[in-house]
């Protein structure tokens, strides 16, 4: 697969589960599905995260775009897990002031996601997981590397005798080149205006200060400086 693809393709036979939390980049996969298979489904996880927005966030996306929704019931993660995204007594911090892992690191997170997923993508004839995982902007995530959906994938085929695949189209790109990604298959202003990336439950542009409002502008700025000198060179 290369790196940046979007424009008109013809849509693989199937169907596909996508992981959706209603942000930037599951979004942004969503979209990219819905070009490549004939049928796009959407699961979403309640996982006791600190704004419910999100879940809100992702019904309101998935019914505009005609998206059948699934939401699961992960809420003993919530419960098990130590991280501020479960804690609402627990701050939000920048990765260099924690050392280690990020405090927004949810144990466990993806690797229950992608499996209860594909449990669902069974039941419903799906063989295609889709994700919006990257190991290129990953804040240090363990469960975002690419090993780590590899070695997943091989688990899940064995565990429940399929053969599922999962699909990380942004593994490799990071936040200015998903800018791209969302601008090529034309839902740049769907993904700026309508998504929820803020750690502090603000969507859009967000509250600007927490570390994923932070990545996610970076990268926006950078893209949209680089689609402006493209155009002012080709007046």
């Amino acid at each position: 697969m290369d790196k940046l693809e979007g424009g008109s393709l013809d849509k693989r036979k199937g169907k596909a589960v996508v992981v959706f939390s209603g942000g930037q980049d599951s979004t942004t996969c969503l979209f990219w599905a819905l070009q490549r298979y004939e049928e796009v489904e959407a699961v979403t996880f309640r996982y006791g995260q600190r704004h419910a927005l999100e879940l809100e966030c992702a019904a309101s996306i998935a019914a505009e775009l005609g998206v059948r929704h699934h939401v699961l019931d992960m809420s003993l993660l919530g419960q098990l897990a130590p991280s501020s995204l479960t804690r609402s007594d627990v701050a939000v911090a920048d990765a260099s002031e924690e050392g280690g892992l990020p405090n927004t690191f949810v144990p466990g997170r993806n690797l229950l996601f992608l499996s209860f997923a594909a449990v669902l993508a069974q039941g419903v004839g799906a063989r295609t997981i889709v994700t919006g995982v990257c190991e290129t902007d990953f804040s240090g995530y363990p469960d975002c590397r690419n090993i780590f959906i590899q070695s997943l994938n091989v688990s899940l085929n064995l565990a429940m005798d399929e053969t599922f695949v999962i699909e990380t189209p942004l593994m490799w790109l990071d936040k200015e080149q998903t800018w791209e990604l969302a601008d090529r298959l034309g839902a740049f202003d769907f993904v700026r205006e309508r998504t929820l990336t803020c750690y502090n439950g603000i969507p859009a542009d967000g509250c600007g200060e927490c570390p994923a409002c932070k990545l996610r502008r970076a990268g926006l700025d950078k893209y949209l400086a680089r689609r402006g000198a493209q155009v002012e060179a080709r007046a």
